[in-house]
């Protein structure tokens, strides 16, 4: 288990099915898919780091009528319950970017060659395949009275700091830290002008995150009232709160972290 003390919230849309009506490898490690459903027109859209549950297919066989309403306790045990030859792969992704009218909803998914599901599934720009998504709402969560926001994040928290940069309101300040494995992985960044985002290329061979926990550490943080989310592989993850706690002096409370996986 990966350590994060991010919150559910289960929307009254409940599983909603779709299907990938556009895929694009948009840098060396990124690609994009376009889901499509008119049940997508009624998905709440909430910004920041709104993150779901993608379930894809795992074979020909894979179903998705059978899976529950609510991915909570009960809904996981009853997924595990389903016979290995029809279930689906599920796993968290945040929405790049929902279009109501349309139906239509952008996620960014990062491919390191044949490693893991879904990447790999991703990779082959899986035009037509069926999938589902359960909306489990954000991990950020503003904090009133704070002076300085704090973001950090690898490749896979790349969407979710860039969608929390994007509706930040517009007088805020503070530190956004994101490091990529490769330069042409960079997107564009919507940000308060008081927002410095830092951009960090990863030596190669580097352990993912690593760079960005240093950048964290070397931040100057004193007189400020700390707003913090820290996201990606789990050293990054629980290594910055535990900076920004026993270092920085910042609350608990102040910090939403999530590791999103483990390194092996």
């Amino acid at each position: 288990m990966v350590a994060t003390n991010t919150r559910v919230s289960h929307a009254e849309t409940g599983l909603v099915t779709a299907e990938v009506i556009g895929a694009t490898r948009i840098s060396p490690h990124v690609v994009r898919l376009t889901l499509g459903s008119e049940a997508l027109r009624d998905w709440r859209s909430l910004g920041f780091d709104q993150w779901f549950r993608l379930a894809l297919p795992a074979s020909e066989e894979t179903r998705f009528d059978q899976l529950s309403e609510r991915f909570d306790l009960r809904g996981y045990l009853y997924y595990l319950a389903l016979p290995k030859a029809t279930r689906p792969v599920i796993r968290n992704y945040t929405v790049r970017e929902h279009r109501a009218a349309t139906g239509e909803l952008d996620v960014d998914v990062v491919v390191h060659g044949l490693d893991g599901i879904a990447g790999p599934w991703a990779a082959g720009l899986p035009l037509g395949a069926p999938v589902a998504l359960i909306d489990q709402g954000c991990g950020y969560r503003p904090v009133e009275g704070s002076t300085w926001e704090v973001l950090v994040g690898e490749e896979s928290a790349m969407p979710a700091v860039l969608g929390i940069l994007r509706d930040l309101p517009r007088e805020c300040r503070g530190d956004a830290i994101i490091e990529i494995p490769d330069e042409a992985d960079r997107q564009p960044v919507d940000a308060p002008e008081g927002m410095r985002v830092q951009w960090l290329v990863r030596t190669a061979g580097a352990r993912p995150g690593a760079a960005a926990l240093e950048a964290l550490r070397q931040l100057a943080l004193d007189g400020e009232t700390v707003s913090a989310f820290v996201a990606g592989e789990q050293q990054l993850a629980s290594g910055g709160r535990r900076h920004l706690v026993q270092e920085v002096g910042v609350p608990k409370a102040a910090i939403d972290f999530t590791g999103y996986w483990r390194l092996r």
